[in-house]
């Protein structure tokens, strides 16, 4: 089996894509929806950070987070909040054949079992990575325009006045624009 080596420098801030078992479309759903929200907050009072960005698709979900200074276990956050959103949404989930192997750790049929990571490294890493979270879901079709999608930290940036209101839209796209992975 591989060994998989996380970066792990305290206080950091990384980006993050966590996928649905099978690519499943359940993410967006209203009751998955409210459990990861109130799991997150739970863990956050536990285990502190900051999400500086996120957008909520129907089969993965992308974030940036932000550590406290003396602390560097992103992996114990995101196993927290899969477990718990994993047991709240148990009862309507779609019934699949696990493996021998999920079964035995008891995965469940939610989430692919590990994540992607990376370690923001500088303010342009950071602005490509909020740029490719926020234009995500036109990337993938889901809307023509990026503030056409509910489910994101778009909202929030046009507020603060980090993105105009109009950003990543169809004119975006058509002057030659990339936000592709």
């Amino acid at each position: 089996m591989p060994e998989y080596r996380r970066a792990d420098i305290p206080g950091a801030t990384y980006f993050f894509t966590v996928t649905t078992y099978r690519r499943q479309a359940l993410l967006t759903d209203p009751r998955c929806r409210e459990s990861l929200r109130s799991t997150i907050n739970k863990v956050r009072l536990e285990m502190p950070f900051e999400i500086v960005a996120w957008v909520l698709m129907p089969d993965h979900l992308h974030a940036v987070w932000e550590l406290p200074k003396n602390d560097k276990d992103f992996s114990l956050r995101w196993s927290l909040i899969k477990q718990h959103v994993t047991r709240d949404c148990a009862a309507w989930l779609p019934r699949q054949n696990l493996s021998a192997s999920r079964d035995k750790r008891s995965e469940g049929s939610l989430w692919q079992r590990r994540f992607w990571e990376h370690l923001i490294r500088d303010e342009t890493d950071l602005s490509r990575h909020l740029d490719y979270i926020h234009y995500n879901p036109v990337k993938h079709s889901y809307v023509a325009n990026v503030a056409d999608w509910p489910y994101s930290t778009f909202h929030r940036f046009v507020k603060e006045g980090t993105y105009p209101e109009d950003w990543g839209g169809i004119a975006e796209v058509n002057d030659g624009k990339s936000f592709g992975e």
